[in-house]
């Protein structure tokens, strides 16, 4: 079991680079990967994000990319004759449909990147990229490392958690059995007080007695509950990603407590159902971090 919350860092050099992977990544329902690289880099992307998306299945992932020069730049710059050229054909022919000159500034040439630092440009993207990647996987290391540590003391908690649900599906099992006798009781006492003799064998008591037995009969949901915890268990001890299944289970456990408050014509049954439930929005708060 895995958290969606991490961070991994990782920094690799070349002999004049420094190349800095921080990952990090909060809770979503749907797996959300975004890429931060430099701009001249850009082709990186698609390369980070598939490795990255290979390792993760659920949860918002941002992944930065830095790369710095080690040594000071000499200062030096270098001219793309072929951007130039393509530029000032370009140029030529809007002037020449709006027929006045088109002028170009120093500064276009450095936006456009025709001008630029030798230093800057001196680490092609294909240059760089085994370093990145080896920098990205380290990181990637880092980062799956805390989910699962973060992922482990979720688990401990929510079972923890589930294990006080089990009692308190035990005590409503053990209580419910008697108010149905409750009620008998209750009816004979009212029809006592009225100073009406009725005995507790009569066929009227009997059948409003079962009648209402019958209506807040909660042993199908006491069996669900069962089943319910059971899986729940079993998605904890599973590799595989329990994020979501987990949260569907939250949700029938929910609605059976929710039935059985229903049915249960009963202070007691009501006291534990409440405290059942608040106990059960602790664990929903907690899935709703895990992977």
């Amino acid at each position: 079991m895995n958290s969606m919350t991490g961070f991994g860092r990782a920094v690799a050099q070349t002999d004049r680079y420094n190349i800095l992977v921080e990952i990090s990544g909060v809770n979503r329902k749907q797996t959300e990967i975004a890429v931060n690289v430099p701009r001249s880099y850009a082709e990186w992307d698609a390369s980070v994000r598939s490795i990255v998306q290979g390792a993760v299945s659920r949860g918002r992932v941002g992944v930065s990319v830095s790369v710095e020069r080690l040594e000071e730049a000499d200062g030096t710059l270098q001219l793309d004759e072929k951007k130039l050229a393509s530029l000032a054909g370009l140029l030529n022919r809007a002037a020449d449909l709006a027929g006045q000159p088109v002028p170009l500034q120093a500064s276009d040439l450095l936006r456009l990147e025709i001008i630029t630092s030798a230093a800057e440009t001196a680490l092609s993207p294909e240059e760089a990229w085994p370093v990145v990647e080896e920098a990205l996987k380290e990181a990637l290391k880092d980062f799956i490392a805390m989910r699962a540590a973060e992922g482990a003391n979720l688990k401990t908690d929510v079972l923890g958690k589930l294990d006080t649900l089990e009692q308190f599906r035990l005590k409503i099992a053990e209580h419910a059995p008697s108010v149905p006798a409750r009620l008998r009781e209750a009816m004979l006492k009212r029809l006592a007080d009225a100073d009406l003799s009725v005995s507790a064998d009569d066929e009227r008591i009997i059948r409003e007695v079962a009648l209402f037995a019958d209506k807040c009969d909660i042993s199908e949901e006491i069996t669900r509950l069962s089943s319910h915890f059971d899986q729940f268990r079993t998605l904890c001890a599973s590799s595989a990603p329990a994020g979501r299944p987990l949260d569907f289970l939250c949700q029938e456990i929910f609605r059976e407590f929710n039935t059985i408050g229903s049915k249960a014509n009963d202070s007691t049954l009501a006291h534990l159902v409440v405290s059942a439930k608040t106990e059960l929005e602790k664990i929903r708060e907690q899935v709703q971090n895990i992977e």
